[in-house]
């Protein structure tokens, strides 16, 4: 009897040990799908936060350039979209915004659709800018953000509404005897580039027309010369006031007196 259950103790012991072994490699290959999943898991949750601090900082710096151009908007009831996006790169940080997922940077913030209201001081301030999420495995498009704010400049109060919401915005300068629809026509691009002084008699712009001094700084010849490509002025100095062109972005409706730019105004 007790030879019988010394023969049946290996053969139970035997089948324990194969089942453990089957148990061991099937935790080790669920472990082996498992930590991949769960560190990209933490990646996408990583990306989700730093989208919402992008977001917030957007805001944050949006509302500060928006206090400024409230300000500045008593002086003359306007907005410059270079102006709000330096405000808003300013109040973010330039650091911050190069190692963000912005593309672009620090350059990647764009104002041009803001706009105010000449009129009533009422106008709406927007921040566009796209967002990549660097994922080796997948490629993914770039995501497209906008934040917007209405302000109200210190203009005094005006009992009106928030002016016509299908008005388009366009641009203008304080000179300028037209009106742009795109903020990056080459009429508004100034396009300066340095020339010798010997070599201007023979240059022409875009329009063939020639160049001549500037009444502002002389446009002294022989030297380094600064000519842009549709002006038919040169400069000898880079900070001739001939050479800073503001523009400002107004409704449509509010434009008179001034017509279509050739280019970009059809």
């Amino acid at each position: 009897m007790s030879n019988r259950i010394r023969k049946t103790r290996p053969q139970t012991v035997c089948v324990r040990k194969h089942g453990r072994a089957s148990v061991s490699a099937s935790v080790t290959i669920e472990a082996a799908l498992a930590v991949p999943v769960f560190f990209f898991a933490l990646v996408c949750l990583i990306y989700l936060l730093e989208l919402m601090a992008i977001g917030t900082a957007v805001r944050s710096g949006l509302q500060y350039a928006g206090k400024q151009a409230a300000k500045e908007a008593y002086v003359a009831p306007l907005l410059q979209p270079s102006s709000l996006e330096a405000d808003v790169v300013e109040s973010i940080g330039a650091y911050r915004l190069e190692r963000s997922l912005i593309k672009g940077g620090s350059g990647g913030i764009h104002c041009d659709s803001s706009w105010m209201s000449m009129g009533t001081g009422i106008g709406q301030i927007t921040a566009s800018y796209q967002v990549r999420i660097p994922i080796p495995i997948f490629s993914l498009p770039l995501i497209e953000y906008e934040e917007t704010m209405r302000i109200k400049g210190w203009t005094g109060y005006e009992k009106g509404g928030f002016g016509k919401e299908e008005d388009e915005t366009v641009y203008v300068t304080e000179t300028g005897l037209v009106y742009h629809k795109d903020y990056h026509c080459t009429y508004l691009d100034l396009s300066i580039r340095m020339v010798q002084g010997k070599e201007i008699s023979g240059l022409r712009n875009e329009s063939g027309g020639r160049y001549y001094a500037c009444e502002h700084c002389g446009g002294k010849g022989g030297g380094p010369a600064y000519i842009t490509d549709y002006g038919d002025r040169y400069h000898s100095s880079l900070s001739c006031s001939g050479l800073k062109r503001t523009v400002y972005a107004v409704p449509l409706s509010e434009v008179i007196g001034k017509g279509a730019c050739s280019k970009c105004g059809h």
